[in-house]
């Protein structure tokens, strides 16, 4: 099944240049609602900035996220690339983001979402829950859907038989095992030992 690609997103964020660095100035720009970032690619020197913490947030919820990023009235197109969130809260501490040009090809790692349900007494093993692909930056696909309807015992999916989005170039190895289709595996309940028999009481 053909996975459409998602379009570039519209939602600007507006940064500001960061001039301050170090634990403390991260603090200060989180308690301002700011997240510290970083742009960097294209051998340019990176740029420090900080975004809006509450839009930032709902921008980078999908993989890939493609932010277009004004700077001081200058628009830059960022792929994020690693996102760095507290252990505990769970919130942005930091994002590192990816320079890229409108129809440049960039390298991502792509979820890969699995489409129907096999065929009875069947199970299901995701050995890849995600695929390295080559595409557009300004195109980049949202996930990879793999068919696995009606599907019996002893499939196999492997990366070479996946459907990519059109302009997507494989960069896994083909031969990756992607989804095993196989018997259910019954839960090992080990052999139940037997008590031991009391000991018969000794002849007098």
């Amino acid at each position: 099944m053909a996975e459409k690609a998602i379009k570039k997103d519209e939602q600007k964020l507006v940064a500001v240049i960061r001039t301050e660095f170090g634990k403390g100035s991260a603090r200060r720009a989180r308690r301002a609602n700011q997240i510290p970032a970083v742009i960097y690619g294209h051998g340019a020197t990176p740029i420090h900035i900080t975004v809006p913490e509450r839009q930032a947030t709902r921008a980078v919820r999908g993989a890939n996220a493609l932010l277009t990023l004004d700077i001081q009235g200058e628009e830059h197109l960022a792929l994020v690339k690693d996102i760095q969130r507290d252990p505990l809260l769970q919130i942005i501490e930091h994002i590192d983001l990816l320079t890229v040009r409108k129809g440049e090809k960039v390298i991502v790692d792509v979820p890969v979402i699995l489409v129907g349900e096999v065929a009875p007494g069947a199970a299901t093993y995701q050995e890849e829950v995600t695929i390295s692909l080559e595409a557009e930056a300004t195109n980049l696909p949202k996930h990879v859907e793999v068919d696995i309807a009606g599907r019996e015992a002893g499939a196999h999916i492997y990366a070479a038989d996946l459907v990519l989005p059109a302009g997507s170039v494989l960069l896994a190895d083909p031969e990756l095992l992607i989804v095993n289709i196989s018997e259910p595996e019954e839960q090992d309940l080990g052999e139940v030992a037997e008590a031991p028999a009391a000991d018969a009481p000794a002849a007098e």
